[in-house]
């Protein structure tokens, strides 16, 4: 039974490992209560429609929807529950990104169970946390110009990558098991997000600024 007053958090990773020793290490809390996990941000969103979790701890690169991605839709939805990005990603442009997207905080795995209970204390109350190499991080990206193909998500990086091995739009789609008309939009998205006209550019540009694995 879920007690009212402790601080319902709900933990968001793809790594069953990771979600285990979040959760083991907020156990010992006796504020705070772990009440749901997620693997993806697609079930990130649902869970916490259904939960209404005061606190997520939200990872950045996961299958499906990452977690700026769920970040975005969950507070749009409910703007009560407050988001924490808990990550080993430490890029400028993830961290401008989080923030845009409404996350309270950015810590990384390596935090201790203290500093982390803390954040979650903190981002129930509505004060950011952010760890000091996500501080220098923003401050990079506030100073330095984006790189082309920086705001595409994780489902549009795979489209390019699709692109780029000469694959046209129904083959896209019957690759990914999705329809004609949603990888069009993908298509389209990309294209405005690199500021390109066509495939060829958009392609020429993934293999300069490297957007694809």
């Amino acid at each position: 039974m879920i007690d009212p007053l402790r601080i319902q958090v709900v933990i968001v990773d793809d790594h069953e490992m990771i979600r285990r020793g979040v959760a083991v290490s907020l156990h010992t809390f006796n504020d705070i209560e772990v009440v749901g996990e997620a693997t993806n941000g697609s079930e990130a969103v649902a869970l916490c429609a259904s939960l209404q979790p005061d606190v997520v701890l939200m990872d950045v690169v996961m299958p499906d929807m990452n977690g700026v991605e769920a970040t975005t839709r969950i507070r749009r939805q409910n703007p009560a529950i407050q988001i924490i990005i808990l990550t080993s990603f430490n890029e400028p442009q993830s961290v401008e990104q989080a923030i845009k997207a409404g996350a309270i905080g950015y810590l990384f795995k390596d935090v201790s169970r203290e500093e982390l209970g803390q954040a979650i204390r903190d981002a129930k109350a509505g004060i950011p946390t952010l760890a000091q190499e996500a501080t220098q991080a923003l401050m990079s990206a506030v100073t330095q110009p984006a790189a082309p193909g920086y705001d595409l998500t994780a489902r549009e990086r795979e489209v390019l990558t699709l692109v780029v091995q000469g694959l046209n739009n129904p083959q896209i789609a019957a690759q990914l098991n999705v329809s004609r008309a949603t990888v069009n939009t993908h298509v389209s998205h990309i294209l405005e997000k690199l500021g390109v006209e066509n495939r060829l550019a958009a392609a020429a540009l993934a293999h300069k600024h490297n957007l694809i694995a």
